[in-house]
């Protein structure tokens, strides 16, 4: 592992002025003292947490590799706290070698009362890094404090354009797609149940890419979707993306016990769509999808160790012959939950056009 340097300024009963003095002087000084270290200046992450659960959301940023934001704003939040209270840290990775460059990021965290989160945005302003782009992670709720910091005053720019958050936290899954929605309209939106089928979307579409399996997307008769009972989301976004991409028009989905069924209208007939809970997996996610055509062929995906595991099944091409059936392993397909959080902030640099209009069809398959 690379060898780190951190610098600590630390003050209680602070300003968002003092603090920003500070970190340019912490910055100055880091690079007096090592002239190799650059400042990493690629995306600004503000995270809006509970101060009792900080701990966890700092071992899940920890666990995110790479993908480390290169300035993060922590703003813990306790609900009788008056007064502000910082403490930054700039850290230097790595022992370059001469002629090569070590890599600073910066990290903030400011202690705030639940009274200051109508007004987050002025606290923050100073804060960012000017001229990156910016995301705002709240999961323990505060969507005042995503509001303050994605609505600009006055007519002034908003400082966040990304909004990062996981629906599979909303219990309700109509209020949460309705958050989506309803943030869409200022920002851009990084779900994490969206990516949590980013694999699964990816070896679909590759499986129909070839030229001579694309005319079979214009026969699919079945899309059955499995999932963790806590990752509906993720598999409800999944049919919704197939439906936008094909330019089904979803109907309602209607409850038989656990199991959901609904079809799509296509032009060259209906489709049958399933989401089935199933209870014997570790992780967050999908566990298998599985699509039908009415020429008889199928092609099954299914959560494996390493991987996906895939399953062609072709119809006899000549009366009387034989089914035939392939089976592979998709390496790497998976990105694992642990990863999830490193993913989201990865794809708050860039825009996912598919996703707004597979969180359409999802909610019209709600109803």
């Amino acid at each position: 592992m690379s060898p780190t340097t951190d610098t600590i300024w630390r003050e209680r009963d602070t300003t968002p002025s003092a603090i920003e003095g500070a970190l340019r002087r912490l910055v100055s000084e880091c690079h007096a003292t090592m002239r190799s270290c650059v400042p990493a200046r690629t995306l600004n992450l503000i995270c809006v947490v509970d101060r009792e659960w900080s701990g966890e959301i700092a071992n899940r940023l920890r666990r995110v590799g790479r993908y480390h934001a290169s300035r993060t704003i922590v703003c813990a939040v306790e609900p009788d706290r008056t007064r502000i209270d910082a403490q930054a840290t700039v850290t230097v990775e790595g022992d370059p070698r001469p002629g090569e460059f070590s890599v600073m990021r910066e990290l903030v965290v400011v202690q705030v009362g639940e009274h200051h989160l109508r007004d987050l945005d002025t606290i923050v302003d100073p804060l960012v890094v000017t001229d990156l782009r910016t995301a705002v992670w709240s999961p323990h709720g505060h969507p005042e404090a995503v509001d303050a910091l994605t609505t600009g005053r006055a007519g002034g720019n908003a400082i966040a354009q990304v909004v990062l958050l996981d629906s599979a936290d909303e219990p309700d899954v109509e209020v949460a797609l309705a958050r989506d929605c309803e943030l869409v309209t200022r920002s851009e939106v990084v779900d994490l149940a969206w990516l949590r089928c980013t694999p699964w979307r990816e070896r679909l579409a590759a499986a129909y890419d070839p030229a001579a399996r694309r005319g079979e997307l214009h026969t699919l008769s079945k899309l059955s979707v499995r999932y963790r009972q806590d990752s509906f989301v993720s598999g409800l976004l999944l049919v919704g993306w197939l439906c936008a991409r094909l330019h089904w028009r979803p109907e309602q989905l209607t409850r038989h016990g656990d199991l959901l069924r609904g079809r799509a209208r296509a032009r060259r007939g209906e489709i049958e769509l399933r989401l089935e809970p199933v209870d014997s997996m570790s992780s967050p996610g999908l566990a298998g999808v599985e699509t039908r055509s009415d020429r008889g062929t199928m092609l099954a995906l299914e959560r494996g160790a390493g991987g996906l595991t895939a399953r062609r099944r072709e119809a006899p091409k000549v009366r009387g012959g034989d089914v035939t059936e392939h089976v592979w392993t998709v390496l790497g397909a998976s990105r694992g939950e642990p990863g999830i959080l490193g993913e989201g902030i990865r794809h708050a640099l860039m825009r996912d056009p598919t996703f707004e209009p597979a969180l359409a069809a999802a909610r019209r398959l709600l109803g």
